[in-house]
């Protein structure tokens, strides 16, 4: 596997968002071991119980109604390891814009293959 860094987060055509509930530590204790620089921060909201059920019963990722809220119908590109198909059709049904929901295995993390998706869609979004 070839190393991934910050050269090949660099080269994606987009903004980069911290949407970890590490939140702004993230700037401060992952950003610095991995050459980033300062990046803007998802904030979570306290969900409320009827999210937090309904959330629950469809088999939700309690991150997926928030970033929706949080792109405004903008495009996103999502990466995570917890993602499913319940997400995706969360997004898909509520989410004006385009969206990318990218699903990385934990123990393997980030590699070329998934910097190569990312920069495909990106790319095509811009085309």
């Amino acid at each position: 596997m070839a190393q991934i860094t910050v050269d090949h987060q660099a080269a994606l055509p987009c903004a980069l968002v911290w949407a970890t509930t590490w939140e702004d530590e993230a700037n401060a204790e992952i950003a610095p071991r991995i050459g980033l620089p300062r990046l803007p921060v998802v904030n979570w909201p306290e969900p409320s119980l009827e999210d937090e059920r309904q959330d629950r019963r469809f088999g939700l990722h309690w991150k997926t109604r928030p970033l929706v809220t949080w792109s405004a119908g903008r495009p996103f590109a999502w990466v995570d390891d917890e993602i499913t198909d319940a997400d995706r059709d969360r997004v898909t049904a509520h989410h004006n814009g385009r969206a990318l929901l990218h699903r990385v295995e934990s123990f393997r993390g980030l590699a070329e293959e998934d910097f190569a998706v990312l920069d495909q869609w990106l790319r095509a979004l811009q085309a």
